[in-house]
């Protein structure tokens, strides 16, 4: 008994370590891409393209 206990307690212990490990890689890549002179050359220069007319955009059924 005292062994199955031990292993719940060290895949407990494993599991909120990859748990915090996520959450230090995940803050650390939004920020460091974010905050990096790459990152603010992609923000400031890359423009959402407005959406082209299709030719299924004039399609018969929606001309109305």
């Amino acid at each position: 008994m005292s062994i199955g206990i031990s292993k719940f307690i060290f895949l407990l212990f494993w599991a909120g370590v990859l748990f915090v490990l996520y959450l230090v890689i995940s803050k650390a890549v939004r920020d460091g891409i974010n905050k990096s002179v790459v990152g603010q050359y992609f923000e400031g220069k890359v423009e959402v393209k407005e959406m082209k007319k299709s030719f299924l955009d004039s399609d018969l059924d929606n001309n109305r």
